[in-house]
């Protein structure tokens, strides 16, 4: 049994941090608080992503339909590996069409103290007509772990409720609440879409890091079942881990570029990336999904699906 632990936080406060996620660095900093030191040296944290607590309808892929009040607020169950990504893109593709998608699409940004915080709320106008005149969104931040030593998992409430995450901390920035947590098998998963495709494509859902400061890291290249000549091609961008108080500099192949997939394994790949590949894959880098060829879809190398700027340097 492979298992990952999901975690649905609520924002209760600004966040000062990262402007596109929680870094797994962050979570697994917050989290190791509140564990023994060997706990917290088997646990691992993906990124944790910005979910707007809206209404939405399943995405064709995913093992259920229909539509579902304030999806964003909760953890759908999961039974097949595309489930597992519903809240992983910043698109977020199961907005209603009716919501205002590209409001939500972008993190509302507030000064709070010589510092831009994103905020744990949006609030919008709605017609004169209406019976209230604003309609406000919480967020919500969705990451998962898993652990060296399965015994490790489930963690529980008590050690994932009332932590902080980013900067400003003592003035309560980044506080969040535990809005809902579940268990998942990845090997009880189905993945009968990845079966029986001519070819696949690799999406980076956090980013890939090709060279790191921390001492004894390894110097990551393109991996070999990536299909790339070489990674000029490829957006780049400078990020950063703490660790025991010492800031090191990373380079990443950025998150949102699209590959092909030059392996044999699909499904393995596919159960591996979830768990992470590549330097730092314990802080929450390297994450892929693995995605069968459509007629809709073209294969091309480094094409980019989120549109982000070409570099940033962020913090942990």
């Amino acid at each position: 049994m492979t298992r990952i632990q999901q975690v649905h936080w609520e924002l209760e406060m600004d966040y000062i941090g990262h402007p596109y996620y929680v870094s797994g660095n962050a979570i697994l900093h917050a989290i190791g608080h509140q564990l023994t030191h060997d706990d917290a040296k088997r646990l691992n944290a993906s990124h944790g992503m910005f979910v707007p607590g809206q209404f939405g309808t399943y995405p064709e892929e995913h093992a259920q339909d229909g539509i579902l009040p304030y999806m964003g607020a909760t953890l759908p169950d999961v039974e097949a590996y595309d489930d597992l990504f519903l809240f992983r893109n910043p698109h977020h593709h199961w907005l209603l069409d009716s919501r205002a998608r590209d409001a939500l699409n972008t993190h509302d940004l507030r000064p709070q103290s010589g510092e831009m915080a994103l905020a744990h709320e949006t609030i919008m106008g709605r017609p004169k007509k209406a019976y209230a005149q604003t309609e406000t969104t919480s967020w919500f931040i969705h990451a998962y772990l898993h652990a060296d030593d399965p015994d490790t998992l489930p963690l529980g409430e008590d050690v994932l409720d009332g932590i902080q995450f980013g900067g400003r901390r003592n003035y309560g920035y980044g506080s969040v609440r535990l809005k809902d947590t579940q268990v998942v098998d990845l090997e009880a998963l189905d993945y009968s879409r990845l079966r029986g495709a001519d070819a696949y494509l690799l999406e980076l859902v956090s980013p890939y890091v090709v060279d790191s400061e921390y001492p004894g890291a390894d110097g990551d290249t393109v991996p070999w079942w990536w299909s790339v000549d070489h990674d000029d091609g490829l957006r780049r961008r400078a990020e950063k881990i703490v660790e025991q108080g010492e800031i090191y500099d990373l380079v990443t192949l950025d998150h949102g570029q699209v590959v092909g997939y030059a392996g044999d394994s699909p499904i393995e790949t596919a159960k591996n990336a979830i768990r992470r590949v590549g330097t730092h894959s314990k802080y929450g880098f390297g994450e892929l999904r693995v995605k069968p060829i459509e007629t809709e879809e073209p294969e091309m190398n480094g094409s980019e699906l989120a549109g982000y700027g070409k570099e940033s340097d962020t913090s942990a």
